[in-house]
């Protein structure tokens, strides 16, 4: 396939659950066509797939999960995220985008903010009210990342490649 590589770390039953409920209430109906996904890189080639398989594996394999937690709140400016602290997490990343680094877009190479999108595309007046409404309420807690995982971007849902789970 020669369409760009998306790698996502996959979030436990019982988070996904939690971050795609959130979704469903506060993302716009008729763009919520993915669930909801915490994004390591956005666009890697088509011609990576295999060596990126390989780094995955062997990121994984046989390897306790990165310890996680859902950090706080961060404005999309058109949209709200949850961000996500993990050390462990960021340290794989890093090695991915050391081993990338010529191949990777700008929106990749400038930096990683982890966080998991709950509202987007949307009028910035609408993301400031529930970022405040969210913020409220909203307390630090533990996030799983139950592994990695690589998917095909086509133009609208994503067609999974490849799963990658932690020991």
């Amino acid at each position: 396939m020669s369409a760009p590589i998306i790698v996502t770390a996959l979030l436990g039953r019982s988070d996904q659950a939690a971050f795609d409920a959130m979704r469903r209430e506060h993302y716009p109906p008729d763009r919520n066509v993915l669930s909801a996904h915490l994004t390591l890189f956005h666009h890697l080639p088509p011609s990576v797939e295999e060596e990126l398989r390989h780094r995955l594996t062997g990121a994984t394999r046989g390897v306790r999960a990165p310890a996680a937690r859902a950090a706080g709140l961060m404005s999309l400016g058109r949209g709200v995220a949850v961000k996500i602290d993990s050390p462990g997490l960021a340290a794989i990343r890093g090695e991915l985008a050391e081993a990338f680094a010529g191949l990777m877009m700008p929106q990749d190479a400038g930096g990683w903010r982890p966080h998991v999108t709950i509202q987007n595309k949307v009028a910035p007046s609408m993301a400031k009210l529930l970022l405040g409404t969210l913020g409220k309420e909203f307390r630090v807690r533990e996030v799983e990342i139950a592994g990695l995982a690589t998917w095909w971007y086509c133009g609208g849902p994503w067609e999974k490649l490849s799963r990658h789970m932690f020991a």
